[in-house]
Parts: C-alpha cells; structure tokens; sequence
C-alpha cells in the first residue's frame, strides 16, 4: 500500500507540474501554480514561511516523502531507476552516508543564497533543474539547453545505476530534510520476529540506507518510497510509528499509516514539448527579412515587478517558468555569469505589453512580485535611447516615426533635425515618460540593430 500510494501521488505531482511548464500560456497556471509554490527552495526565497514549516514538519513526523512525492526531480529520478530495475534487479547494497560531501555541498549552496551567487543556487536547485529540463524542449535557447541536457544526462546515468545517489549526496534540499527525517515519527521498522535476514530490502532500495545484515535503516537518506515493504517476502517491514508491528496490527496500521504519510503533491518527470524548429521571416515572399540584434546593455532589463537585477539574482531560481510563460517572447535567459540563466528582458521578437502581468502571476519565489495592469504602467523598468548611426531616417534618407507612433506612453516626439542642409524628422526621448516596453527597439525597421533601444534602469521606479 506504502508504495502504491507514493506512485500514485508521484505520477499525479509530475504531471502537473510539467504541465505547468509546457501549458501556462493556456491558462492552467491558476489551476496548477500551486505545484510551484510548494517547492522548497522557491517556498524559502518567497519568504512562504508557512509552506516552509509544513515541509519540514511533515519530514519530522513522516520521513522525507517530500522527495518522493513532491520534489519533480526525485520523481524524475524515480523513474530512470525504474528503468535500471527492468535491466537488472535486486542491484543495490548498503552504502555509508558521505557525510563530508552532503553538509560541504550544503554549506557552499547556503553561503552562495546569502551572498546571490547565482550559478552555484540555479545548477543545485532541484525545482529549478526541472523546469530548465522541460523548457529546454522548446524555448530554443542553445545555453539552457545544452545545460539541462547534461544535468538530465548525468542525473539520468546516477539514477539508472546508484539510484538516489544525487539526492542523498548533493542535493542541498535532500540534505537538510535529512536532519529531520533521522528523527521521523513514522518510518519504515523491522519486525524482528519475522525478519530472516535475506538482504532482499536492501537490494531493493535506491536510497541505499538499509543494512540488512544489522537490521537497521539509515533515516537521514531513507526517501519513504515503500519499495522495500513492497518486496518483503516475510511481511517484516512496516512504516509505522510504533517499534514493533505486532501480528494482529500489521493488516490494519499500515495502510492507514501510510495513508497519512504523504502531502497531496504530485508530477510526472521528463517533461516532453517538441522542439519548434526556426522559422524564417519573408516579405511578401520576395526578400529575406534580416533578424533583430540584441544591443549591448549597460544594465540588463528585468521584469516589472523584479524591483532590480539585484534583487532578482537573490530571488531567481531560473526554473525558466516565467521564460515560457511570457506570450511576447520577452523573456529570456541571461548569459551574464552572475545572472546566469535568469530571466532578462531583450526585443527581438516582441515587446512587453503593458497590459499584460504573466510572469509577475506565475513566479513561486517572489523574485518577480505580483502587479496589477495599473501598476506595470508606472514601473519604469528602462529608457529609450536613440542611435543617431543606425536611424533609417539618416541613413536611407526616408521618413519613419514608427517608434514615436508606437509608444504607449507618449515618452518619444519627432523634432525637427538638420541633416546635409535638409531638415528632417528624428526622435526625441522623454526619459520622464519612458517605462521601457520596448516597443520603439522592436518596430524599429532599422536591421539588424534597432536606431532606438532601451537601456535597463539600475534600480526600477514609479511615477
């Protein structure tokens, strides 16, 4: 029953939270979001100081189920282990816990969140390991990719063979539910009585924390997944919270043990959207359009809502949800070391409209904070700035204005200009006005870079 009940969360947590991944344009986020909002890590940098609690409550009274029930990538492992199985069975043994490699990977994630060392909190954070997986199918973006391919690779050959061995060996999260779960009331307990010594438990268990031969079980890595039990051919496994499980009690507390024992979560593991292939512009069908460029920023735009690049990097777990979520394709992730793979705003191929809030509505740190439509419009984000050398105006003598036309706040004015002796029509930026949307750099006709684009404010202010 233990492990029945843990696959049958475990599929319905991984589904949903791919399903946020590949499907939030579609409106499922306010159905799904949750499935985000209870991971730990994104719990933690959200300040959800109650979801916080729960998780580590639940590991107190019932052992580390969060790894099997919530946590996708656990699930995901889950299942290249299942797969393992198929090959070879009964393929595990008791290993010591690598107590100098666990707390040392944990120290250096805890030191690089206080500091917003981002490289080292994205690579280790499980959530966010997950939603790059997903994403990575389908954002084309070639960093990200290649990136979560190789966690996907090496996560995939550990799991296939060792079973849990990230989880109870790197995982940060893993390692700090291990200091609750070793003082779990309900765990898996031998029953003495019955117990031949066959060593078939612990063949079977991917964690890798039953001694069959002492009659003892590793707690700090023991990830409740019931596989044991499930194998036990002499019924001498039980998760209970009592010592002994006496004869007349085994049918009855079991069961009803470990229907208590795990937080309706759920989630299936690799996620799987097609890979979009490129596609190419033609005008009218005659002439190649040629791509935007991204310019060279001083200072990296983030979403409204972000408050500053800064913040953001303390924040972000660059799980990429709000990547795949932005409809205008604005978002994407930041090659920048120190920001890297966060979310950052460029306009090659879209502009953020101001009436749109979607990233604001689907981040589960806090790292972009929920506004309204009627906030978004006073967030100045950046400000427009004009190339005098890119300006189609000045350089294939025609007239244009289309940024000026554009701009939903009335921040760029054409004025007169002085160009060979003829005067023409050029824009001027209020910088007062601009909020920095972007939709002067994107309809910009001048290619490949635009003649105006925005430079990203340090700090983000309100009129």
């Amino acid at each position: 029953m233990l492990r029945k009940l843990r696959i049958t969360l475990a599929v319905i947590m991984i589904l949903l939270i791919t399903l946020l991944f590949v499907g939030v344009g579609y409106g499922i986020d306010p159905w799904v979001g949750w499935t985000a909002r209870i991971q730990f890590l994104p719990a933690v940098l959200s300040l959800a100081f109650v979801v916080v609690a729960a998780i580590l409550v639940v590991a107190l009274l019932f052992g580390r189920i969060y790894c099997s029930v919530i946590c996708p990538l656990g699930i995901m492992q889950d299942i290249y282990s299942w797969l393992g199985g198929k090959f070879k069975k009964n393929r595990f043994s008791y290993v010591k816990e690598h107590k100098w490699l666990r707390y040392t990977v944990l120290a250096v994630f805890i030191v690089c969140l206080v500091i917003g060392f981002a490289p080292i909190i994205t690579l280790l954070d499980p959530y966010g390991n997950y939603g790059r997986i997903v994403t990575s199918f389908y954002l084309r973006n070639i960093t990200v990719s290649i990136i979560a391919w190789v966690v996907m690779l090496i996560l995939g050959v550990l799991a296939f063979l060792y079973g849990r061995a990230y989880c109870n060996a790197i995982c940060p999260v893993g390692t700090l539910l291990s200091f609750f779960s070793r003082f779990s009331l309900f765990r898996v307990r031998f029953d003495e009585e019955k117990c031949k010594h066959c060593g078939l438990c612990e063949k079977n268990c991917k964690a890798r924390a039953i001694d069959a031969k002492a009659g003892k079980i590793d707690y700090s890595r023991c990830v409740v997944c019931g596989d044991c039990t499930a194998q036990c051919k002499f019924d001498a496994l039980h998760y209970t919270a009592k010592k002994t499980a006496s004869k007349s009690e085994t049918a009855e507390t079991v069961p009803d043990a470990g229907r208590r024992s795990f937080l309706v979560g759920a989630a299936l593991a690799t996620g799987t959207a097609a890979m979009a292939q490129a596609e190419m512009k033609v005008d009218g069908g005659l002439a190649v359009i040629e791509d935007k460029q991204a310019p060279k920023r001083e200072h990296p735009i983030t979403p409204p809502g972000s408050v500053s690049a800064r913040r953001m990097q303390q924040h972000c777990t660059a799980c990429q949800l709000c990547v795949s979520a932005c409809p205008n394709h604005v978002l994407r992730p930041s090659t920048d070391l120190m920001h890297f793979m966060q979310p950052i705003m460029s306009y090659e191929k879209g502009y953020c409209r101001p009436e749109c809030t979607r990233c604001s509505q689907v981040c589960p740190t806090g790292a972009i904070q929920p506004i309204t439509k009627e906030e978004k419009t006073a967030i100045h984000v950046g400000h427009a700035v004009w190339v005098k050398e890119n300006c189609v105006v000045l350089t294939d003598g025609v007239s244009c204005g289309n940024c000026a036309r554009h701009c939903p706040t009335g921040a760029i004015q054409m004025v007169e200009y002085n160009h060979n002796g003829n005067t023409v029509m050029i824009p001027a930026v209020d910088t007062n006005k601009c909020i920095g949307c972007g939709a002067c750099e994107n309809l910009c006709p001048a290619r490949p870079f635009s003649a105006i684009y925005v430079e990203g404010n340090v700090m983000h202010h309100c009129d």
